[in-house]
C-alpha cells in the first residue's frame, strides 16, 4: 500500500501546484511567481505537517522528486499558458477540491502510521489539506478558501474522521482511502455546486418591544416607564440570510 499512498501524494502535489499556477496567471505573476505559488500550494501543507509531527527530514527533502514534479508542472503550464488562461472560473475551486481530498487522506494516513491518536490524525489531515491553499491565497492577496462561508475545512475533517474510523475497524486500506476521498470530495463539490454553507454566528442588536401608550381616561395610571435600551446578543444566522446580508452590504 506504500506505492498507492506515494502516487496519491504525487497526484495531490500536481493538482495543488496546478491550482497555484492558475491563480498566479489570474494575478498576472511572472514565471517565478507561478513557481512560488505552485511550490507553496503543493508542498506547504505537508511541510507544516511533518514539522508538527517531528518528521526529519521533511518529505520533499528526503525525496526531491516532489520538487521536480512541481517544476515540470510549472514548465508545462508556461508552455500551455494560453490554454490555462482560458480555463473557466470554476476550474480553480474544483481542482482545489481534488487536492484537498488527496492531501486529507495523505496527512491522516501519515499521522496514523506514526501512531498518533485519532484526533491528531484528523487534524494533520486537515493541516495537510488546507495549509498550502491558505498560503497560496494569502500570497495572491485573496481571502483563503478555508475562511469563506462555503463548506471547506468541514469536508476535510469529515474525510479524516472516515479514514480513522475505518482504519480502527480494520477494513481494507483501499476501501478506507476510497471512502475518505469520496467523503471529502463529495462534500466539497456539493458545497461548490449548491453553495452549501454552515450557519454563522453574528453579534446583533435586538430592539425592545414598544411600550404601551398611556390611557387618556385613567388619571390614576402610573407614570410611563423610561424607554428600554436595545440589547446586543449573539444570534445564529442561516446561510441564506447571511449571504443576502453580505450582498446588500
Amino acid at each position: 500500500m506504500t506505492g498507492l499512498v506515494y502516487w496519491l501524494d504525487m497526484a495531490g502535489v500536481i493538482v495543488f501546484a496546478l491550482s497555484g499556477v492558475i491563480l498566479a496567471c489570474r494575478s498576472r505573476m511572472d514565471p517565478f511567481g507561478m513557481l512560488v505559488l505552485a511550490a507553496v500550494t503543493g508542498i506547504g501543507g505537508g511541510t507544516l505537517r511533518d514539522l508538527v509531527l517531528g518528521v526529519r527530514p521533511v518529505f520533499w527533502v528526503g525525496d526531491p522528486a516532489y520538487l521536480w514534479v512541481i517544476l515540470a508542472t510549472v514548465g508545462l503550464s508556461v508552455l500551455g499558458f494560453h490554454y490555462i488562461h482560458r480555463l473557466s472560473r470554476g476550474f480553480l475551486p474544483v481542482a482545489d477540491a481534488f487536492g484537498l481530498a488527496l492531501f486529507t487522506v495523505i496527512g491522516t494516513h501519515k499521522a496514523l502510521t506514526l501512531e498518533a491518536p485519532g484526533v491528531v490524525a484528523v487534524l494533520m489531515g486537515l493541516l495537510t489539506g488546507v495549509a498550502g491553499g491558505m498560503m497560496r491565497d494569502v500570497l495572491a492577496r485573496r481571502v483563503p478558501m478555508v475562511l469563506r462561508q462555503e463548506i471547506y475545512a468541514t469536508a476535510a475533517i469529515a474525510g479524516g474522521v472516515v479514514l480513522v474510523g475505518l482504519e480502527a475497524l480494520g477494513t481494507p486500506f483501499a476501501l478506507n482511502v476510497g471512502a475518505s476521498l469520496a467523503t471529502t470530495l463529495g462534500l466539497r463539490l456539493s458545497a461548490i455546486h449548491w453553495h452549501l454553507a454552515l450557519p454563522v454566528f453574528a453579534w446583533v442588536t435586538v430592539a425592545p418591544p414598544p411600550a404601551p401608550a398611556p390611557s387618556e381616561t385613567d388619571d390614576d395610571a402610573p407614570p410611563p416607564a423610561p424607554p428600554r435600551r436595545p440589547k446586543a446578543r449573539v444570534k445564529l444566522i442561516p446561510p441564506e440570510r447571511s449571504r443576502r446580508r453580505r450582498r446588500s452590504s
